[in-house]
Parts: structure tokens; sequence; C-alpha cells
């Protein structure tokens, strides 16, 4: 039967009967039949453009969470709520009617004008008051209200229309037109409100939103404002479900797979309605569907929900898998919503992907028949110099250093991502662990979210999973990081609570949370589905100690992994002397330990740690000591705002030196120390430290090379300084008893008898110019796109002067602006939006935007004292 007869069919027994179709497998030859809608009637509409905002760092309204809008804001969470009892909106006046900033009669004319995604804190100044270190050191406390109008026409009559906001830092509140609408309180949580009963239609109704950031509720830099982006949805009344669909599949092959879906129909409307539910996929970017699941008819009471479930057989699928073995293809499953009259109702995609994953405790993760070694990093969700406030291309950026360093996971440290930053991981092929809650019940910090744990831990987990569920690049949901109850009875029955969520709502991941002080036998251990250690099981500091052993004989049947390793911390391009012989050390300011706390830098040699870290080389050594552990996720592939480890207590130091790339988004040293292991297919060789040593002629200048070669020749000035073949668990060359000399290294590096690839460094003469390159030339006009352009000031020869700090001066013409610039230097507080930037260890960045609509050339110049300044085109179009 023809897919468009089987739908008449069900219409007509629509009259009749609203039984539920069983879901059978539907022959894939029969998609030429359907045909997909021309149009939807949901519409899901930006609403970025033009806020009015105004930042206080006192209470100038009277509000607060807890004294008077927490009751007005818990049933917010109500569609999230399953173990605990709904919420009943208060009668009475809503809290803020007084309030002028809710009311269309206030004139914010003075306000700030802007575009979301916005952070008010990343503007600076530095050293805000009360903000630490650990939180970057930027204004991110205070009270923020935000003011939006919003026009309905006739057209939007009868229709549900809702305000979806991806994140609001933090302790959001919605007004529309004077009416508490709700809000939500943990910053990384994508919620969704109801504005219909406050709609006004042919008026201006005014969206007003309030955030409240207390001072010490984060351990890094959280980010300060609407911050990611937020979006008008308009839909029928009978409509899918925010979150709505759910797709898994169960058996995979390269002949077949079982794809099954869930699709949860949500009816705001009053009177019951029949419905045929009818769901196509095809592969993502083509309107071709591949494969059909059998319509259903099913009667939806007024104000309910409820679901249909469906399964069918996909023939040759296209598998979704990391690459460079494989590609992560993706398919879209297209639910489409008819009435009994043939009338389309919704039209809702959800983009999937085909793939297996198997957690073996002894060979790892294997994805589609493939082990897969994690080849991972944590990340926090800042951009640098842009801040927490969330663009595509500054992330999509982030993932490609990653990848070309051949990074194949990420997790999401420690919270909930911008929604976007999975699509990236789907379509670049990382595997994800996701993770929720930075604590539980126990506090790290005065005012973090232990506070709002007993109320919010349900919605907050149960909306993670549900938001992210179809992602394919989510292999594993965390429940928590580093919990300080992690060994203690309470935390156990705290982490069974969540672990139980977690299985409610998703029954084919495993479920963990980091381990950093928890031991084999500890109730939360015993839950978890996966082990996840961070730094004990490759020894702490100067200890080799390892947990890995008794971890895996105390659970045989668990997968194990380092879920945080290395926190190697180093200043790019800055080397301290005497070099440690050896393979990891404590850092601190005694001669070979590689710290200077006069200047707040750390020697880039990268063989320094804090007290629980290690090196990189030694997280190595002891993961193919034990090669049932899968991987690893490094702390930190980039630098971060906040967290200034080791310096968390000076004033000048405000981000992290953790970072396998600086801040900024230049490379460090030890990212190719991380391609040599992770992409031994490249050929490659790269000399440390850089060679311009006036003051330490004669002297020694130890020379280390990282390549995945077997062996290297170090020449200096053309004379041999020795050949060395790598030992076994060694993952560097060095030769560290060369003395310095001006002129030149050069390394030839050989794999199986054969040259592999070679490099040079040459001493740098006096700076003579400014070099500019860019990492895109053309971009998109829409306001939002970027380029990155860099800055390195270079002796006459081109060669980068290595420890040249000028003052650099950035400037535009054309469609375009500077939003930030940087150095990736942790303690330089020179606000971002500043044109003018100190190169750091010889370079500098400023970040260009387009502007809306304006297509053209945009130039952008640098110049700097004394030196040729130099500049670059951009094409916006």
């Amino acid at each position: 039967m023809a897919n468009f007869n089987r739908i008449e069919l069900l219409l007509g027994l629509l009259l009749v009967s609203f039984s539920l179709l069983a879901a059978n497998a539907h022959p894939t030859d029969l998609h030429l039949a359907h045909k997909r809608a021309t149009t939807s009637p949901r519409e899901r509409i930006s609403i970025n453009k033009d806020w009015k905002f105004s930042r206080f760092t006192s209470n100038p309204d009277g509000l607060s969470y807890n004294e008077t809008l927490k009751p007005w804001i818990l049933p917010s969470a109500n569609d999230f709520v399953i173990d605990g009892t709904q919420y009943q909106r208060p009668n009475g006046t809503s809290p803020g009617q007084d309030v002028e900033y809710t009311q269309a009669s206030f004139d914010d004319s003075t306000w700030e004008a802007l575009d979301l995604p916005h952070d008010w804190a990343i503007k600076g100044p530095f050293n805000a008051p009360g903000i630490s270190g650990g939180m970057g050191r930027l204004p991110s406390n205070g009270i923020g209200w935000y003011r939006h109008n919003l026009t309905f026409t006739e057209e939007d009559v009868g229709k549900s229309i809702f305000i979806d906001i991806d994140g609001a830092m933090s302790y959001s509140a919605v007004w529309l037109n004077g009416e508490l609408v709700g809000g939500w309180p943990y910053g990384y949580t994508s919620f969704q409100l109801d504005l219909t009963p406050y709609i006004t239609v042919g008026e201006e109704n005014l969206l007003a939103v309030r955030l409240d950031n207390p001072l010490d509720f984060s351990r890094w830099y959280p980010g300060a404002g609407l911050y990611r982006n937020v979006w008008l949805v308009k839909v029928d009344p009978v409509h899918v479900a925010k979150f709505g669909t759910h797709i898994t599949t169960p058996v995979v092959t390269a002949e077949e797979a079982t794809v099954d879906i869930v699709v949860n129909v949500e009816n705001k409307g009053e009177n019951a309605q029949g419905v045929i539910v009818q769901t196509d996929i095809r592969p993502s970017g083509s309107d071709e569907a591949v494969a059909s699941f059998d319509p259903a008819s099913v009667l939806i009471n007024g104000g309910s929900k409820q679901s249909v479930n469906g399964s069918v057989t996909l023939t040759n699928p296209q598998l979704w898998g990391p690459p460079p073995t494989q590609q992560p293809n993706l398919y879209v499953a297209v639910t489409t919503i008819t009435s009994s009259n043939g009338t389309v109702l919704d039209q809702y995609e959800t983009t999937f992907g085909v793939r297996s994953v198997v957690y073996d405790p002894d060979e790892g993760i294997i994805v589609n028949g493939e082990k897969i070694p994690i080849r991972g990093t944590d990340n926090h969700h800042d951009l640098g110099s842009i801040g927490a406030a969330f663009n595509h291309r500054a992330a999509e950026r982030q993932l490609e250093l990653l990848q070309e360093m051949g990074g194949n996971a990420l997790r999401m440290s420690h919270n909930p991502p911008a929604p976007e930053l999975l699509d990236l991981a789907d379509i670049k092929g990382f595997l994800v662990m996701d993770e929720a809650f930075d604590v539980w019940n126990e506090e790290k910090v005065t005012n973090d979210y232990h506070l709002l744990f007993a109320d919010w831990h349900e919605p907050d987990l149960r909306t993670l999973i549900r938001r992210d569920v179809n992602h394919p690049s989510v292999i594993a949901w965390s429940i928590g990081n580093e919990i300080p109850e992690q060994r203690t009875d309470e935390g156990a029955a705290t982490g069974q609570i969540l672990y139980d969520i977690v299985h409610e709502e998703d029954s084919t991941r495993p479920v963990t949370s980091a381990l950093n002080n928890g031991q084999p036998g500890d109730g939360l251990a015993d839950l978890l589905d996966v082990i996840s250690l961070n730094y004990q099981g490759e020894g702490r500091g100067n200890s080799w100690t390892s947990t890995f052993p008794a971890f895996h004989e105390t659970y045989p049947e668990k997968l194990l992994w380092t879920s945080e390793s290395a926190s190697t911390v180093s200043t790019r391009g800055t080397y301290f002397f005497p070099v440690i012989g050896n393979m990891s050390q404590v850092v601190s300011d005694a001669p070979g330990d590689g710290g200077n706390s006069t200047l707040l830098e750390v020697s880039a040699y990268d063989l320094y740690a804090p007290s629980w870290a290690t090196s990189p080389d030694k997280v190595f050594k002891q993961q193919d000591t034990y090669p049932y552990v899968a991987g690893e996720f490094v702390w930190t592939g980039w630098d971060y705002i906040g967290e200034p480890t080791p310096y968390d207590d000076y004033d000048a130091a405000r981000s992290s030196y953790f970072g396998i790339i600086d801040l900024a988004g230049f490379k460090k040293d030890r990212f190719y120390l991380y391609q040599s292991r992770w992409r031994p297919d490249v050929q490659f060789a790269h000399i440390l430290p850089h060679w311009t040593w006036p003051d330490r002629v004669g002297e020694v200048t130890p020379v280390h090379v990282f390549s995945s070669a077997d062996e290297a020749e170090l020449f200096i000035n053309g004379e041999s300084a020795g050949k060395i073949t790598k030992e076994e668990l060694t993952y560097r060359f060095r030769w560290d008893n060369v003395t310095y000399t001006p002129g030149e290294l050069h390394v030839v590096t050989y794999k199986n008898g054969s040259v592999w690839a070679e490099a040079s460094k040459k001493t740098a003469e006096s700076a003579a110019a400014l070099n500019i390159t860019a990492d895109r030339t053309t971009i998109t006009a829409d306001g939002y796109d970027l380029s990155f352009v860099s800055v390195a000031v270079v002796d006459e020869a081109g060669t980068v002067v290595p420890e040249a700090s000028n003052n650099i001066t950035f400037s535009v013409t054309g469609p375009g602006e500077i939003v930030s610039t940087d150095n990736g230097k942790p303690t330089d507080l020179t606000p971002f939006p500043s044109l003018t930037r100190s190169a750091f260890s010889g370079l500098a960045l400023a970040v260009v935007r387009s502007q809306s609509g304006q297509a053209g050339s945009i130039t952008v110049s640098a110049v700097a004292d004394g030196l040729a300044g130099a500049e670059i085109t951009v094409e916006a179009s």
C-alpha cells in the first residue's frame, strides 16, 4: 500500500476510532510515494536582535529568588518533575508587577543597546570587587535586566507561543507585559516558558528578563547574562512537545539498522483532538526519505501529552562514527502531525546518527565494531576573549584545533553545554561525556549549585538528557565532578537518585561521575556503570602510585577511563632553567621546578604540574602500562578564564595555565606532544625551546623534540649533538646537556630507518615588522561570523621574535568591527575590548566580526612603534 494511501485510510479511521496502531517495520522502497510538506506551521524565530540592558551592583528592584520569586519560578520545572511534587502557581498578584523595568512605560533609552548572546562581564575591567582569580576577576556579579519588544498579529491568535532560552546566567525570571511568566535558576539549563496567556495582539509586548549573579557562585568564570541564544516558538496547540522525540538504534550492522522512535505529542488546547503522527527518515541535507515509520493515530485530551512509539528498519545505513577511520554521517527524522481533516498541524525535525557503542572493560570504547582510544579534552564553556556568549564560529574553531591535534572526545566540564556545541560535535564526529553538575548537596564555594540541588536536581538532569539524548556524539552521562560527598553513604544515596533518573530517561548509555578521591568499594563507585578517575589513575604529583589496578580488579566488568588527566601548567613560549631531568615534576619556584611566582609564569617545557597532577609524558606511560584503560580526557584542551593555578591567589593572574592551547588560540608546545601520540601518522617534528637567548651563551639550554618518529638527530649550527633512539615508554627526544650558541637548531627524525620529518629553529634578530594572518579571509555578513586575525612580531628575515612584547594597535575599515583582542598571557589585565594589546611571546590576536547585512571588504590593520605595520583583507559576503 502506498504511503499516502495509508495516511488517507488512517484519516478515515480517525472518524470512528482513535486506537493507537502498532508500529511495524516499513519497506524503504515505499519512500518514493512520500512528499514532505513544503512549509511547516511551526515557527522558530531568533529574537537575539535589539535588546536593552542594564547591570546593577546593588539590588534595584527589591526582588530575590529565595524571598519573593521562588514559588513562582518552581512551576516552570513541572514538565521535568516525575519523582517529586508538581508545583502549583500561587494565586494573586505575581512579583515584579510594581517594578518599573517590567513595564512598557519605562524609558530605557539610556540603557545599553545590544544583541544576544551577551556576556555582561567580559568587557571588564579586571580586578572587579569581590571576584576571585578563580572566577576570572571580571564583574560577573550583580543584577542584570534585559528588555525587548515583541509584536503579535491576528495570525498568531489560536497558536501556542513559547520562549526558548538556551541558557541564562543565572537565577533567571521572565516577565511579559508585567506578568511573571516563570524562570530557571541554573544558568546552564535550556528551558522553555509558555507566553501564550500573557500576549496582547496588535500592540507591543514588553519582554523583561531579570538575572541575578551572587559573589562566589562558581569555581571558574561563569559569564553573566543572556549568554546563549533566545528563540520565539509558534506552534499549533497540538504539537511535538519540547524535547519531544527520543530516537535509538538498538541493532546496528553494516547491512541494516533498527531505528526506534518515541514522539511525545502535546495538546495545549482545551478539547481532545485526534491526529495522525507520521515520521520519515532522510539523510542530513537531503529531502529524499529513505525510510518511514508507520503512521499512527492518537486521540490526545486537552491539556495533556501522549507518546507515540514506532520502529523501522533502515537498510544499508550510513553510520555515524569518529574520523579519521569513520565518518560522522547524520540523518534527520521529520515528524508530521496531521489533523483528521488532513491539515498539517506541526512538523518537527530531529537530527540523529546510527551507530553502535560497546563499553568493553578490557578493550575500551568500540564504535561500530572498531576500538576507538579516547583522546579527549575537558573544556569550560567560555570562548576566550569574547567570553561566555556563545558564538558558533568561535566554538567551531576550538573544535577544529582540537581535532587537528588528534582529539576525538570532549567532556563537557562541568555543566550542560550550549546545544549548538553538541551539534558541532555530531557534525565533526567527537565522542562526548555530557555532564550535569559540579556539586550536589555539599558546597565547594559559598553560593554554588548546592543551594539549588534539593529543588532542581531532577528537572535539571531530566532536561539535560531529554535535550541531548538524540545526539550520536553523546556516549556517556556524567552526574557529577569531584563531588565532596563522593565517599560517603549520603553521597552514594544521592548518586543512586541521579543514576535512576538518568536510566529512566535513557537506558542506552552508561552513567558515570568523576572521582578524584573515590576508591574501589565505595558506594558511589559500586553504583557507576563507567569508572571515571581524575588524576589518581596516573599517580598524583611526583608519585607513581596508580589506582588503575585496584579499580580494574574490583570492577572487572566496568569500563575505566581517566576523566581528568595531566593538568600540566605552562605559559606559552616561556622557558626557565635548569630543566628537571624527571618525566614529571610538581611546580614550584625551586630550581628546576618550572615556576616563577614573581613573573607568574610556568616553564613551557611541559613537565610541570600542581601537586595533584602530572605531565603528559607520565600520563602516557601509565596508560600504556595499563592498556585496559580506555583513554583520557586532558585537563584542559584550551586555557579558560579563571582558575589561574598555580597563581590563584595573586591579583594579576586571571586565566588558566592548564590549556594545551592558550586563551587566544595559540598552540603551546605540548600541542605537538599530544599530536605526536594521537596522530602518529602525521609527519612532523617540533623543537623547543626557541633559540634566541642572548644572556645564555655557553649555558646549558636543553633541547626537546616532539615527534612520532623513533629516532632523531639534533644539529646545532650544522654539528651533530647526537642521535637518540626513543626508549620504550618515553614520548619525547631530549638533549638535556646542550649549551646555547646563537644560530640554528636542526633536527632530522627517522621512523623504521627512513627519514620521517625535519625541522629547524633559528635565532631571531631585532624586531623589524608585524606579520598578519587570518584563520579565514571570507566570512558571512550576518553580524555573528568571526575572523581570528593573528599578528606576529618578526625580524627582517621573518623569524618570530620569541620574547617580543611590543604594543600593537589594531584598526578596521569596512563592514566589520573588532570585538576583542588577546595574547594568551594569563596575567594581562588589559580589558579584552581594547584595540591596543601587547604581544606576548611575539604574538597577539584580534577577533573581527562582520556587520549584519553589510557585505564588502574588511581591512584589518596592525601597527606598532618602530615596526613596519601590516594589514589583511577579510571579505564579508
